[in-house]
């Protein structure tokens, strides 16, 4: 599931910040094997195993035979055949983030949920007045071990972008951080699809020009960037270099929530697509009556088979009130024409209203 704010690049800091990016592991299933003895030491997949059903998330065990969040059930059921499902119970990893949340405000009230189960935390100026970014996130990492007997892994830098990250770096329960003498070298060397907030398609249009790693970014000038990925072109120009100045933010204003699938086997039928559409829907209207936010724009996003990518969208004047509303709406968009098999849909619901407040948000990719 996506969330797009208005978080765009801000005037530099006149002052190094100290940024931790705090990440659950494996989030869904921890909870359900730490609340079910019998799971623990088990592969382990949160979601529905049915034909068509698809894999929220993945204990490591189950990864280690290449389980992953999006995967359709009937193929993590081939690679792992002793997959144990479990249905979602959203309510419980909600209750479970909520004493996260107040584990992370013990430390600074500036605090930027990205989901159920990550958020990005400034602590410059931290409340326990600990010197060292690292051992705020330590003492973070012990506390959340101690209340909920769940592991957090944290990234630490003097951005968002780096610390994000520095969180995948020492993955399950580590945590590592990148100073500023060393941001740019870490930067260089990395694959442009493993830079955070570049997808497939903007991957493989980069691949495409040339642009490999995140030294070949680096080696264009702004003009190109701009020229060929607009707006998002500055932001990759800078990232390349080690620079973000967005800042962490207690307050986002959303502007959209949507959710998308990617099928393991092309869809031509009309009427499957529309089964493919339910999950889809009941993320997105989850979110918003979670949130207690609305939207007045649905859009459809459809990836055909030759990587084709389509919208199309449909604003009403009063913001979408139910989940059968979002859903007329969405599956009248895909009642016109589909040309050819569809390899993947999303929905959205933008122009929200509603809470500005950062209640996180469900991340369950689809």
């Amino acid at each position: 599931m996506t969330v797009q704010d208005d978080d765009d690049q801000a005037v530099p800091p006149g002052r190094q910040r100290k940024i931790i990016h705090v990440d659950m592991d494996a989030f869904y299933a921890s909870v359900e094997q730490r609340d079910n003895p019998d799971l623990r030491g088990k592969p382990v997949a949160v979601g529905g195993s049915q034909e068509r059903g698809v894999v929220a998330a993945a204990s490591y065990e189950a990864r280690k035979f290449g389980v992953r969040s999006a995967m359709p059930s009937v193929t993590a059921k081939r690679q792992c055949p002793d997959l144990i499902f479990v249905k979602p119970r959203f309510e419980v990893y909600k209750a479970v983030s909520q004493q996260i949340r107040e584990i992370f405000a013990e430390h600074t009230p500036i605090i930027e949920p990205l989901s159920l189960d990550e958020a990005y935390l400034d602590v410059t100026e931290n409340l326990q007045s600990i010197p060292l970014a690292r051992d705020v996130a330590f003492a973070i990492r012990a506390k959340i071990k101690e209340v909920t007997g769940l592991a957090a892994s944290a990234g630490i830098s003097y951005n968002k972008f780096l610390a994000k990250l520095a969180s995948d770096h020492r993955k399950p329960n580590g945590q590592y951080v990148i100073t500023p003498e060393m941001g740019p070298a870490f930067v260089e060397n990395l694959p442009v699809s493993k830079f955070h907030g570049i997808g497939p398609a903007t991957s493989t249009k980069m691949n495409a020009l040339g642009l490999y790693t995140g030294l070949d970014m680096r080696n264009q000038s702004l003009e190109f960037m701009q020229a060929n990925f607009g707006k998002a072109g500055s932001y990759y120009y800078w990232i390349s270099r080690g620079v973000d100045n967005r800042e962490v933010r207690a307050d986002r204003i959303r502007k959209s929530v949507g959710a998308e699938n990617t099928f393991s086997t092309d869809l031509t039928d009309f009427d499957a697509m529309v089964v493919e559409l339910q999950p889809l829907i009941d993320k997105v209207w989850r979110y918003c009556e979670g949130a207690g936010n609305r939207g007045r724009t649905v859009t459809l996003k459809i990836k055909f088979n030759d990587f084709e990518i389509i919208t199309r969208s449909k604003s009403v004047p009063v913001a979408v009130s139910s989940r059968s509303d979002l859903e007329r709406l969405s599956v009248a968009l895909l009642q016109m024409p589909v040309p050819k098999p569809v390899r993947l849909l999303g929905v959205s619901v933008s122009s929200l209203q509603g809470e500005v407040q950062a209640e996180p948000q469900f991340s369950l990719p689809l």
